[in-house]
């Protein structure tokens, strides 16, 4: 049997991409709630940003007010994902799509993708990603595709069933917490997000105890120096 390992020391933010600001019930909160207890039974330091209840400029640049918004708090949102060794964004589907926060908390991850960690590697090199998804309509694979294709792109990790999520029937009807949904009882959902929250476990607990990836072939500090480690373009007659 293998040991059971020990997650203690880890790190997850979770980014609920919600349209609805605090104190309005959130159904992607509530299936967040559902990954975030098994984090909190694993002794992982948790931590849950509602993106809505913030005032985050849209922008691809590291703070937006220097480029003429009166106020931006990404920065402040940014130390503490940055701070963490999981990132999970949670999102409801409106007309087939992740919703327009969500989106727009991709674009601020991008504005910092040209930081590098101390290895100079891109600055989420070595940190794990995934996503929770909920809604009345189709389309989950289709905003989890979107969501993890943007997470690997800027550097972040993805381990094998990354995303979780629930649907209700397409259309007018119960949301995931509303009573008589099945959200909360449905057990492919259940099972999904805990084996989601699992391989972002183990994956980040691997990550952290190699000291992230190697830099050899993929520091940009060093490709910028001069280094090409095996590169060369090949010749062609």
């Amino acid at each position: 049997m293998e040991k059971t390992p020990d997650f203690k020391g880890l790190k997850a933010v979770y980014v609920n991409c919600t349209l609805k600001r605090s104190p309005r019930v959130s159904h992607t909160r509530g299936l967040i709630d559902v990954s975030l207890n098994i984090m909190k039974s694993e002794g992982v330091d948790t931590d849950i940003i509602r993106f809505e209840d913030y005032n985050v400029a849209p922008g691809v640049y590291p703070d937006m007010t220097d480029y003429g918004w009166d106020k931006d708090e990404w920065p402040k949102l940014f130390k503490k994902i940055i701070d963490a060794d999981i990132l999970i964004i949670g999102t409801p589907i409106w007309l087939g799509e992740q919703s327009s926060v969500a989106r727009k908390l991709i674009e601020r991850l991008y504005s910092m993708s040209g930081k590098m960690n101390q290895k100079g590697q891109y600055i989420y090199y070595g940190k794990a990603g995934g996503c929770i998804i909920t809604g009345n309509e189709d389309g989950a694979k289709h905003c989890a595709m979107g969501l993890l294709y943007s997470l690997q792109h800027l550097g972040y990790s993805i381990p094998p069933q990354s995303d979780c999520g629930w649907l209700g029937a397409i259309g007018p009807g119960p949301s995931y917490l509303d009573e008589g949904s099945g959200g909360r009882e449905n057990d492919f959902t259940n099972r999904n997000t805990t084996f989601m929250t699992y391989n972002l476990l183990h994956l980040a607990h691997m990550l952290k105890n190699q000291g992230g990836y190697p830099s050899y072939g993929n520091s940009r500090k060093e490709w910028d120096s001069g280094t090409r480690w095996n590169f060369e373009n090949p010749e062609y007659r």
